[in-house]
């Protein structure tokens, strides 16, 4: 379907970036425009408000002239905005993007680099061979060629990058890393891979549907269930594993990293099932997760308690505490979950302790307002495969979400004021953010404070979990906790579901304080929102692109940041190994 409206701006885009001497950003924007870059222009990731800022990364990378918009398919138009997603090459290599014009200029454009020109991943008809034909006398079959460079990695041979977690972070940005030809290790502490996910509580099942949480290059089943529950979870990992031919290592720690300025490469100190070893990368990225290790446990009297107390990440299965009287401090997903779990095995009393206000949203209600339009057996219906719901997720810069979101929250409150109606008469304290913008803004801003409701709100309207709520835990003694209200409850056993401290606790213990420093807060987007302090960056800080510290890099998040993100994160990196002349471009 053609669209003269877009075929005018592409062929004025086209001109415009032919060379770096012909741009004209006046005749394709709008006054107000939002421009998010995903390594075209930027070698980074960057949401670009200015012309200075445009320019600026055009000047520092001339390299990706010229910019040409290819083709351009799916025309939409709505409410004066025409929209469609687009195919782009530039100097180095090939990718996509997604533009909204409003009176023939841009509002919003997306633009992504996808590959490295030369540097291809071996798929479709570039995809290896899986043998040597003919008769040759001392044959290596494949499954030895295999076991060699497997044996000779790490020993006689160092990787070019190292991946510190062997999550489902590590292992999709290790599979894009090897379709890339970049030689990767990946450290996992446990014994098997996908123990991350066995190795947590039962009750845990995933709160995000199967069309958001697909794997690169191996979609779940159709028959997969909506919701996965862990272990089916941690099974898929090892799975992966295997069938990407990934070096995973098991067992096995980094203690400690330092970077050698002079060489310009990390020495990554590891414990491998009990034996000491020196890893030599280029690379060093971390996909431990977006937080870092538990928060203490801020409460006095510890050891006078004559029960247990436990912190939320120790929690495995409500069944040992059958017939006790519960605690929970908490009212984020941890904690509600907990209060389920501990309720449906049994527990004599389950009372959660709500120091702040929490976002709730009802599964079956995120699933339709929240999720329907890009991940759902409808949205696949319409022709949104995984990857043009990823377009189209990425293609709205931060800075818009907000005004969005604020309309798709007042509807489903509408839609579910009863609920909220019962919740409140039941005391419990929720909002949708402090703008009213809900839970992706929330998640974004302090990836904190939200529930999506499986059953636990249902147990507090009904009074089966019990609430407290206006009052901190000070201290207990043998039998109670006591609150700065003065008040008491008598518990068996207290979990505190109160969080994780950040990333930066990580940095500082297996590399400095020094490096933490340098590379700076992680995670938010400088909403000056409480909990994401200004300024404001228009992206997650330090997540998928280069940080202050040399050749150190951060992936995670959810299963959907995580499929997305590896993407150019291992274009990043393979894009160094083979000393592509582009420039990051850094927040200021």
């Amino acid at each position: 379907m053609t669209n003269k409206v877009v075929e005018q701006w592409i062929e004025q885009f086209n001109a415009s970036f032919a060379s770096a001497k012909s741009v004209d950003l006046d005749s394709l924007f709008q006054e107000e425009f939002f421009w998010r870059d995903i390594l075209c222009i930027s070698w980074s990731l960057n949401t670009f408000e200015t012309h200075q800022e445009v320019l600026g990364a055009l000047k520092q990378n001339k390299a990706a002239f010229p910019i040409k918009i290819e083709s351009y398919y799916d025309v939409k138009r709505a409410d004066g905005v025409v929209e469609c997603f687009l195919d782009i090459t530039n100097g180095i290599g090939r990718g996509k993007g997604y533009v909204r014009l409003k009176c023939g200029k841009a509002w919003t454009l997306l633009t992504t680099l996808e590959e490295l020109q030369g540097y291809e991943e071996k798929k479709g008809e570039r995809r290896i061979l899986g043998t040597r034909h003919g008769a040759h006398k001392n044959r290596q079959i494949w499954h030895e060629v295999k076991q060699a460079e497997e044996q000779a990695l790490g020993d006689t041979e160092q990787p070019y990058c190292v991946v510190v977690g062997g999550g489902q972070a590590g292992i999709m940005l290790a599979t894009r890393l090897k379709k890339l030809g970049v030689s990767t290790i990946v450290l996992e502490k446990n014994k098997r891979a996908g123990d991350s996910w066995r190795n947590r509580y039962r009750f845990l099942t995933l709160h995000d549907p199967i069309w958001y949480d697909h794997f690169p290059y191996i979609p779940f089943p159709d028959d997969w269930p909506v919701f996965t529950p862990k272990n089916k979870m941690g099974d898929w990992l090892e799975m992966y594993t295997k069938v990407m031919d990934l070096n995973y290592w098991t067992e096995s720690r980094c203690s400690k990293a330092t970077f050698d300025e002079s060489t310009q490469r990390w020495e990554v100190e590891v414990m491998r099932k009990g034996k000491k070893l020196t890893l030599q990368p280029t690379q060093l990225v971390f996909t431990t997760g977006a937080y870092g290790p538990p928060k203490g446990i801020p409460i006095k009297g510890k050891k006078k308690f004559k029960g247990q107390i436990f912190h939320s990440s120790e929690y495995q299965d409500g069944r040992a505490f059958k017939g006790k009287r519960c605690v929970v401090v908490g009212s984020a997903t941890s904690a509600h979950d907990i209060c389920q779990d501990l309720w449906e095995c049994g527990a004599k009393s389950v009372t959660m302790v709500q120091r702040s206000s929490s976002i709730i949203i009802k599964s079956e209600t995120l699933l339709e307002y929240g999720f329907g339009e890009l991940y759902s057996e409808q949205a696949l219906k319409n022709g949104i495969t995984t990857d043009k719901a990823d377009l189209l997720f990425a293609s709205l810069p931060y800075k818009l979400v907000p005004d969005v979101h604020r309309e798709v929250y007042r509807q489903m409150y509408e839609h579910d004021k009863e609920f909220y109606d019962q919740l409140q008469e039941s005391g419990f304290r929720f909002d949708f953010g402090e703008d009213g913008s809900g839970l992706l803004m929330r998640a974004l801003r302090t990836a904190s404070g939200y529930y999506i409701d499986v059953g636990a709100s249902e147990l507090i309207i009904q009074k089966k979990v019990k609430l407290k709520t206006g009052a901190t835990p000070e201290r207990v003694d043998e039998q109670f906790l006591y609150f700065d209200d003065g008040s008491k409850l008598a518990a068996d056993v207290i979990f505190f579901a109160i969080g994780y401290h950040s990333m930066d606790k990580v940095i500082e213990k297996l590399i400095s304080k020094e490096t933490a420093e340098k590379v700076g807060r992680f995670w938010g987007i400088g909403s000056g929102i409480k909990g994401d302090p200004g300024p404001w960056e228009g992206e997650l800080r330090n997540l998928w692109k280069p940080t202050k510290q040399s050749n150190l890099w951060f992936h995670g998040g959810n299963l959907h940041l995580s499929r997305f993100y590896s993407k150019y994160v291992a274009l990043q990196i393979k894009g160094r190994m083979e000393q592509v002349k582009m420039k990051s471009i850094m927040p200021s």
